[in-house]
């Protein structure tokens, strides 16, 4: 028997196999891209997401922050009363009393707030 002109050539057989395994990579290969595409942009949409997070929790913060600074006002409006309750009832009873040479009290008076100590407090505070 002659032997083959093109001993290295591939058989036609071997060549439908290869391209049968050339079309199953291929639509692997673009379900895979697919899958790719689509956790990037789960990823892309999570990390979205975790910056609207962030900013509400910022924001929170801030109405937090809000909410003891009211409740630090809140908590002067007694004294404050109290102070007002204080300088009428002696103004009233400066009225009633003519025998006093003093002048009549208006309401202004210098205070000293004690800023050095506020500042050490709020300094403390975390």
């Amino acid at each position: 028997m002659r032997q083959s002109v093109a001993p290295s050539r591939v058989s036609h057989a071997a060549s439908l196999a290869s391209q049968a395994n050339n079309v199953v990579a291929t639509s692997r290969l673009l379900e895979k891209k697919k899958e790719f595409e689509a956790v990037a942009a789960l990823e892309r949409a999570s990390a979205l997401f975790l910056k609207r997070i962030e900013g509400l929790a910022d924001d929170c913060e801030v109405m937090a922050d809000a909410g003891q600074v009211h409740g630090q006002v809140l908590e002067q409006w007694p004294v404050m009363f109290h102070s007002l309750s204080l300088f009428l009832n002696s103004r009233e009873q400066h009225l009633a009393d003519p025998s006093d040479d003093t002048p009549p009290l208006t309401g202004e008076r210098l205070v000293r707030v004690p800023l050095d100590e506020l500042q050490a407090d709020v300094s403390k505070q975390p």
